[in-house]
């Protein structure tokens, strides 16, 4: 049964009321837009107090949408839809540098060195001492080792928590090897020992990680605007741009890397750039210990999309 009378939903309560049977309503948009008016009192208000609410303003779900008043009392409305405009948006406001720091943990003026960085986030953060962070290392580690105990080969799948990311159980102690041969290394820099890196195979699977890791890093410093190619919509499972990262020297190899979305497939044929670094200098870049625009690599083709993999790349680092 269908009801499209003036006020459908009181004749169906009616008919329900004396019928015991349902019905079908058909409602105009501007009747909910009006009811929901009613209910949130905009059109009782004026009446009872004489007053009138505030304009709510406009945005857009899912993009940046927004309205604003002049200075003279006129509205007007600024909507990015692409990453170019949200660029744009940035360089006409000169807001660029305080969004991203959004993206930035320790701030806009953080320092660049890996050593300030980490007395910078100490201080800025809860008092901790050294026994505590070694206990909070250790921690982990047993957790790690609890779950394969218990879980054993079907754990590799099980996933571990980083804060915002999380890794395969697999991939956490690759990780954590990363972490070790890392930090290992700063100390025997420090007291002048000669340390040497991984073995080969090791060294590889370390390169293979961080470089699976780096399609969602490129997206998230998309998101954030803060890449410097234009991003393309490409279609889950099909081939998209890429870059070809080539790791020389022990444990290297070759990369095709998406640009446009985790989602693509990578393809050699749709590559639009080529950049080459030496395989410790790659880790190191992905520790947080060199600076992309410090590294002798070699580069040819699209040089923002050379630059977006390198910035990825450090990003990847936890602080």
């Amino acid at each position: 049964m269908r009801w499209e009378p003036t006020r459908p939903s009181v004749t169906a309560v009616r008919h329900r009321d004396q019928s015991g049977a349902g019905a079908r309503i058909s409602l105009a948009l501007e009747d909910v837009a009006l009811a929901t008016a009613a209910n949130l009192g905009l059109l009782t208000e004026p009446q009872v107090n004489g007053t009138q609410r505030e304009r709510l303003g406009n945005a857009i779900y899912g993009q940046y949408g927004q309205d604003f008043i002049s200075s003279d009392g006129a509205r007007f409305m600024v909507v990015t839809l692409t990453g170019r405009h949200f660029r744009d948006l940035l360089a006409v406001t000169g807001t660029d540098g305080a969004v991203s720091a959004l993206a930035e943990p320790l701030g806009r003026d953080a320092p660049r060195d890996p050593t300030e960085r980490t007395d910078t986030y100490w201080s800025r953060g809860r008092p901790h001492s050294h026994d505590a962070a070694r206990e909070d290392w250790r921690e982990q580690s047993r957790t790690l080792l609890r779950t394969v105990s218990f879980a054993g080969s079907s754990a590799g799948g099980l996933q571990v928590g980083y804060g915002r990311a999380a890794l395969p159980l697999r991939d956490a102690f690759l990780d954590r090897a990363f972490e070790c041969w890392i930090h290992a290394e700063d100390i025997a820099v420090a007291v002048d020992y000669p340390y040497e890196p991984p073995a080969p195979r090791h060294l590889h699977r370390m390169i293979d990680l961080a470089a699976r890791m780096l399609p969602g890093a490129l997206a998230e410093r998309r998101r954030a605007g803060l890449a410097s190619s234009p991003g393309r919509l490409v279609e889950a499972g099909r081939p998209g741009r890429s870059v070809h990262l080539e790791v020389e020297g022990e444990g290297g190899g070759d990369w095709f890397i998406p640009l446009d979305s985790p989602a693509a497939t990578p393809s050699a044929d749709h590559s639009v750039a080529h950049v080459a670094l030496e395989s410790v200098e790659f880790c190191q870049l992905a520790a947080g210990h060199r600076e992309p625009e410090d590294l002798a690599a070699g580069q040819e083709g699209d040089r923002q999309a050379i630059r977006d993999l390198l910035f990825a790349t450090a990003s990847l680092s936890r602080l």
